[in-house]
């Protein structure tokens, strides 16, 4: 069949389902000269007339309609099936690969994420969990969330939640065989459970900050961790001081378990960012994940 082809037999099926050359030309947007002589090259190239034309009426030959009858039912299909592409685009589906910190994860991503999942049944996320400085596109993620302060330039970054900060704290078992530190020069003396970072393998020095001077320390300890999570836990027992994400250890705080020191050296981070190349046209199912998780103050 020649290029223009598959256009001829629209056109006839329109003919056909109208009964008149007017309104299918209408419909079709084409003039009722165009249609009726495109009508006729279709039945010289396949040799058999397909349409009976009268003064007052057109109806389908035998051919015709046996050609009609087969037509249909096909552009049907083939119209379901380029709808269904269309819904495909547009509809959230496939997966997201996110990489973010555990703290991030349990503070922030997962309480939106989680519902916001029961909505999008053909939406995967899959989040990988660890405190390094991962490299998104060489590593084939799609987002990462990181502190607002640590994202390059060249990224689009989204806040996902508000400002925190990290405390140092210690159980009060701890503290009544230890001096309670005073200033951050103080933790060297001390007992200190360390976060071990896993882009660069070297362990996380404590900063802090106040006044406009910014202090940097190098604790040592017993215990190494390549997460928070433990290090809390660790610090609940009596094994040391931990410098954790507060909302870690607020409840912890409140409820006496653990002592907080040195808060006025603890200064706020610039909140969570979710972040994607900005070369990146952003995907139905990654958009619908950022609205998620936008922080709204």
């Amino acid at each position: 069949m020649q290029r223009d082809g598959m256009k001829d037999l629209l056109w006839f099926v329109a003919v056909a389902r109208e009964r008149s050359f007017t309104r299918a030309a209408a419909k079709l947007g084409t003039s009722q000269s165009t249609l009726s002589h495109t009508i006729k090259e279709l039945e010289a190239r396949l040799g058999v007339r397909l349409l009976t034309r009268t003064t007052r009426s057109v109806a389908p030959t035998d051919a015709g309609e046996r050609l009609y009858q087969s037509l249909v039912p096909r552009f049907e299909e083939i119209e379901a099936d380029l709808a269904s592409l269309v819904a495909f685009r547009d509809k959230p589906s496939g997966t997201v690969r996110i990489t973010l910190s555990d703290h991030a994860l349990q503070s922030t991503v997962w309480p939106k994420l989680e519902p916001m999942l029961r909505d999008y049944p053909d939406l995967n996320v899959e989040l990988s969990s660890d405190n390094g400085m991962r490299n998104i596109v060489e590593e084939r993620f799609d987002a990462g969330v990181r502190l607002g302060e640590s994202i390059d330039k060249d990224m689009i970054a989204v806040r996902i939640g508000p400002d925190w900060r990290l405390v140092a704290v210690a159980s009060p078992d701890y503290f009544a065989r230890r001096p309670v530190p005073r200033t951050p020069q103080d933790l060297v003396a001390h007992d200190c459970i360390n976060l071990r970072l896993t882009t660069f393998g070297g362990l996380y020095t404590w900063e802090f900050a106040k006044d406009g001077r910014d202090l940097r320390v190098r604790v040592e300890g017993q215990l190494t961790f390549n997460s928070t999570i433990p290090m809390v836990d660790a610090a609940i027992s009596g094994s040391g001081i931990a410098y954790v994400p507060e909302s870690l250890v607020s409840r912890h705080i409140a409820e006496g378990r653990l002592t907080l020191v040195l808060g006025d050296w603890s200064p706020p981070f610039a909140g969570y960012h979710l972040y994607y190349p900005s070369r990146r046209q952003l995907s139905p199912a990654l958009a619908v994940i950022v609205e998620a998780l936008r922080h709204r103050s």
